[in-house]
């Protein structure tokens, strides 16, 4: 089962590691793939813990058709021009020709904000935040990579509407604090909040707001984001409310998502050459435990090891014991690590006959005993730490691969030399930026929020208005 070296040959230990693990796989359709239960898995504890923080804040879930009609694309010319190279079209049924086209949802802006338009008439209608979980279709012509840029992927749209721009603008923070939050608490996956460009920002919004990371190929990749559409759908779709002045105004509305995508990154910033590394938060299985046994003593060690098992679910812990005889402890530890399961538990006899077992950890290998009257606080402790050092690690190396350039000299260098994010000013003009991405392939993942311009730009060398995020990208 050994794997390509991540260091070395990350772009082959990636995907092989993916398929090796049976978390996903190819499909017979170019550019989607199978979720398999492990990864959809993963999918589902992401889902439930973004979802249940929207519904604390007043989110409700809605489910809307897959299928557009291309008139509706065309209402917001913006966001149709932005799209239109990845749509996929419905143009048939059996032999006959469709009166219209329908588009498959590439994104369901145009759909929603058509009944938005029906459902709104008062300041009373106000605030409507609605959120969708589905699948989208975007055929990318970009080479397709398992996870990170697929044809069809899972994500959730949440589609907010408001009375005031200030109401829309103060929900940025809210819902890119659920976003990261999970990310951390769950994923173990640090990121850099800030705003898109202009160039970069999603087709039709006012602004776009990103959290990217840094793979271990010292690529950019950006994670959930959050778009202030302004008023821009509004007007294209007629969506107003009388005040309450009795005057009518087009409402302000925001957009945001988090992808399967994120799958990708997970699996890529915390996995090594034994395979998948899952953070004990969202792992679907904590814990796994190998019973150690001959013929003479199977029996008493499958009991002991059941009774453990038992224990541990009843404080909540996701544990699988592993009882097939046909395969060796050894086997089933390397097949154990390559699905990434946080912590192995060892039993065999002599461990029964000294009242204790051996905890081994996913992430490090380390080797700890613990006896059976202290086997859950043990647990609790390790899983803890696996969690809480998943997270140091990311933060560490993310942290290690931003750097910061006064000059274009100096940037193309660190780009050249060291890749990751690098920090430069920048003057705000588009030219420079498209000359800086045609010249070296670095495009502004985003703007961030804390950041203040210092210096020159790095290209025209006018003042800088920004302290830029640059970095070749997926």
């Amino acid at each position: 089962m050994a794997l390509e070296n991540k260091k070395e040959n990350f772009s082959e230990w990636y995907p092989e590691l993916l398929i090796k693990s049976e978390f996903v796989d190819y499909s017979a359709v170019s550019g989607c793939m199978v979720f398999r239960p492990l990864a959809y898995a993963v999918w589902e504890k992401i889902v439930s813990e973004v979802d249940k923080r929207l519904k604390k804040t007043g989110v409700k879930n809605v489910y809307f058709p897959l299928l557009i009609p291309e008139r509706f694309l065309m209402k917001e010319q913006q966001h149709f021009k932005g799209f239109t190279p990845e749509v996929a079209w419905v143009t048939n049924v059996g032999k006959s020709k469709l009166d219209e086209n329908l588009a498959i949802r590439p994104t369901s802006e145009t759909l929603i904000y058509d009944s938005y338009s029906k459902w709104i008439r008062s300041w009373r209608d106000l605030p409507l935040r609605l959120n969708q979980w589905n699948n989208v279709v975007r055929w990318e012509f970009k080479h397709p990579t398992l996870l990170l840029r697929s044809r069809e992927f899972l994500w959730n749209e949440g589609h907010t509407v408001f009375s005031s721009e200030k109401e829309a603008a103060a929900e940025r923070d809210l819902i890119l604090g659920i976003y990261n939050e999970v990310q951390e608490k769950y994923l173990a996956l640090p990121g850099i909040i800030g705003r898109k460009t202009d160039k970069e920002k999603f087709a039709g919004a006012v602004a776009s707001y990103s959290i990217e990371h840094i793979m271990p190929d010292t690529k950019a990749i950006q994670g959930p984001d959050f778009h202030f559409d302004g008023q821009n759908f509004a007007k294209a779709f007629d969506i107003t409310f009388l005040d309450k002045n009795e005057k009518k105004q087009y409402v302000w509305q925001n957009t945001w998502a988090i992808t399967t995508r994120q799958l990708g990154v997970l699996v890529a910033t915390h996995s090594d050459n034994k395979g998948l590394v899952l953070p004990p938060n969202i792992a679907p299985i904590q814990i796994v435990i190998i019973p150690i046994f001959d013929n003479k003593t199977k029996n008493t060690v499958l009991k002991e090891a059941k009774k453990i098992k038992t224990i541990l679910e009843k404080n909540e812990f996701s544990v699988e014991l592993d009882d097939r005889d046909e395969y060796s402890p050894g086997w089933k530890f390397n097949d154990w690590e390559l699905k990434g399961v946080p912590l192995r538990i060892e039993i065999g006899p002599k461990d029964i006959k000294a009242k204790k077992v051996v905890l081994v950890r996913r992430d490090t290998s380390k080797k700890q005993n613990s006896k059976n009257k202290d086997i859950v606080r043990d647990v609790k402790k390790v899983l803890n730490n696996i969690q809480n050092s998943m997270l140091k690690n990311a933060k560490k190396f993310l942290k290690d691969n931003i750097h910061y350039a006064k000059d274009y000299k100096e940037f193309k260098k660190i780009l050249k030399e060291k890749g990751g994010i690098i920090s430069a000013g920048w003057c705000g003009n588009v030219e420079c930026e498209d000359s800086i991405k045609e010249e070296t392939g670095a495009k502004i993942t985003n703007i961030p929020l804390n950041s203040k311009a210092k210096g020159n730009c790095i290209y025209c060398r006018k003042k800088a208005k920004y302290l830029a995020n640059f970095a070749k990208s997926y």
